[in-house]
């Protein structure tokens, strides 16, 4: 389409929602964008429709199609409803709904209540904001066949978003969520029953909170050593955590845990950081700067709706640094598999799960305990589909993704930032106990597995000429595919929209099980790993990049790490150069 074309459709489908059942100041709004002379806030609001993505619907807050307002939200709960009556015939239906502490989250949380007791479901509504991993156990806890949950983790606070569960308490997926989207997609204005049942919506109170603390105990906590001497500075960045983690942390044990109040009351604009996200360095500054007045052996940091946690632990020299999300998911997995292992209760149909764009290690991990690993497409879902067909005949002990998510056990069937919390810090005190330090505990397995540094890099394309963008560079990749590295040969391409994988030797092709995404990933022969895929819920395209080396001992670490540091620095700046990439 045009740039004019795509005005005009924007236009038109604006005029609909001025003649269409919608309220009054919804209506002087779209006025407002239509009679602005510059179009692009019109153009954004209305071009397209809000889509289900690897997170569900998410998007900024405001009038239009493209936006998350009273009718996008209302829309998809309609359509929701209207799947599940037919899923779900001649029962008594019950769906869960928590939300985060965003700007609107809790007045969309009851406007979704509202909707489905129109619609003779019976709505649990959490009594105050709550942690998306309660939100998920809720579900299987309370006999729901759906969940919803109101947030858009850790985005910038114009954003809201809208994730939809399904009755093993995982985020829902084929077929089930083309059959939702089909609904919604019939759903007109006026379709939308917004007059509220109040007797079907159910409240859920604390109760909940501490069945919910006990679980996550029971799943992660294998022994007491060292809990009362561990030194624990705890952020919830403004987020639910703080509803939480805290608690657990005192009935699992640990005695040292130091709250940073600045950021300890919710807020969706999240006052104190640029960014939510316990990605960014900057995120945890303040309990960084916390924990150098404590002493502290450990940072824990979450986002607003706590399912993604970051961790610090004080590298070899004694100062604190931020792991990755790969490091993160090796000491817990590690730990899970070796505590297991101790308990003579491993067994070959144990198995892991991490994601095609985390790093190889886990597949090194899984081959040491004769175990098995699932590398399934990125977000959560995937991992709780994975399970759900495993049921029955193999037995999960965790997963996760390099984004700073991970789960422990089944018990609950979304990234959960509660019991990985309790799980690091047992890691934390047991290997402070034994004369050592969590990083000293990496280093061992990297010892094991080899050495490997994960870089992310992002570039950031917002509106309708940065998808644009994104598309043509993902063509740009597949029609141009890197053959070297740093005068490495690519030796594989994994096309995860063709379900393809390419020997690039042999010129053979190898079918990947695995739905159909928009993701790349080339394999060089040095063992080097660079993925491309746009996300699902960001406006941007990201670039992981894996590098490895040997690592025979501790000592050698500081030197390896600065070696494959300059690798990763030098594979960008080829790349960055030979695409012109910025």
């Amino acid at each position: 389409m045009t740039k004019l074309e795509i005005l005009n459709t924007a236009k038109n489908r604006a005029k609909q929602w001025l003649s269409g059942n919608y309220d009054k100041d919804t209506k002087q709004k779209v006025h407002e964008l239509l009679n602005n002379p510059d179009p692009k806030n019109l153009i954004d609001s209305f071009y397209k429709d809000l889509e289900f993505g690897t997170g569900g619907m998410r998007g900024i807050m405001g009038v239009g199609t493209n936006r998350i307002n009273k009718y996008t939200l209302g829309a998809a709960t309609q359509g929701l409803a209207n799947y599940l009556k037919k899923q779900f015939k001649n029962t008594n239906i019950k769906v869960a709904i928590g939300y985060d502490c965003r700007n609107n989250s809790q007045h969309f949380a009851k406007l979704v209540a509202n909707i489905l007791s129109a619609n003779d479901i019976t709505a649990h509504l959490f009594k105050e904001l709550r942690p998306t991993p309660e939100l998920s156990f809720a579900i299987r806890h309370l006999g729901c066949p759906a969940g919803i949950v109101l947030t858009a983790s850790h985005n910038p606070p114009e954003y809201n978003g809208y994730k939809v569960f399904w009755d093993d308490g995982s985020q829902v997926v084929s077929p089930h969520d083309k059959g939702i989207i089909n609904e919604v997609k019939n759903v007109k204005a006026n379709d939308i029953l917004f007059t509220p049942k109040e007797e079907k919506i159910k409240y859920i109170n604390n109760d909940l909170d501490d069945i919910f603390i006990e679980a996550c105990i029971k799943h992660s906590q294998f022994c007491d050593k060292g809990k009362e001497n561990l030194k624990i500075v705890f952020t919830s960045i403004h987020g639910t955590s703080i509803k939480l983690i805290p608690t657990a942390l005192e009935k699992a044990g640990f005695k040292k845990v130091y709250v940073v109040e600045e950021q300890a009351t919710p807020n969706g604009n999240f006052p104190t950081v640029k960014s939510p996200n316990p990605e960014e360095p900057d995120a945890l500054k303040m309990a960084l700067d916390l924990a150098e007045k404590k002493d502290a052996d450990i940072v824990i940091g979450t986002d607003p709706d706590a399912d993604r946690l970051g961790v610090a632990v004080r590298d070899l020299e004694g100062n604190m640094r931020l792991l990755n999300g790969n490091q993160t998911n090796t000491l817990l997995t590690h730990y899970l598999l070796e505590n297991l292992k101790k308990q003579a209760k491993l067994t070959p149909k144990h198995f892991i799960c991490s994601t095609v764009v985390s790093s190889d290690i886990f597949f090194d991990l899984a081959n040491q305990y004769n175990v098995g690993c699932e590398a399934v497409l990125t977000g959560f879902k995937w991992i709780g589909k994975s399970i759900r067909e495993n049921e029955g005949k193999r037995i999960f002990v965790g997963g996760g993704e390099e984004s700073f998510g991970y789960m422990v056990g089944d018990f609950v069937r979304d990234k959960d930032s509660v019991a990985s919390t309790l799980l690091i810090a047992e890691i934390a005190s047991v290997a402070k106990a034994n004369g050592g330090s969590i990083f000293q505990e990496l280093l061992k397995i990297y010892s094991k597995t080899g050495l490997y540094q994960e870089k992310l890099v992002y570039l950031i394309k917002k509106g309708i000429e940065g998808a644009k963008e994104v598309e043509n560079l993902m063509i740009n990749f597949r029609e141009n595919p890197p053959t070297t590295l740093l005068g490495k040969k690519a030796i594989k391409i994994m096309d995860c929209s063709l379900s393809a994988i390419k020997d690039l030797e042999t010129n053979s092709i190898e079918h990947l099980d695995l739905p159909k995404s928009n993701v790349l990933i080339f394999y060089i022969e040095d063992g080097t790993k660079l993925a491309i895929r746009p996300s699902g819920t960001e406006p941007k395209i990201k670039f992981y990049f894996s590098v490895k080396t040997n690592l025979d001992s501790i000592e050698e670490y500081p030197q390896k790490k600065a070696e494959l540091e300059a690798k990763i620095d030098n594979i960008v700046a080829q790349l960055w150069d030979l695409r012109n990439l910025c």
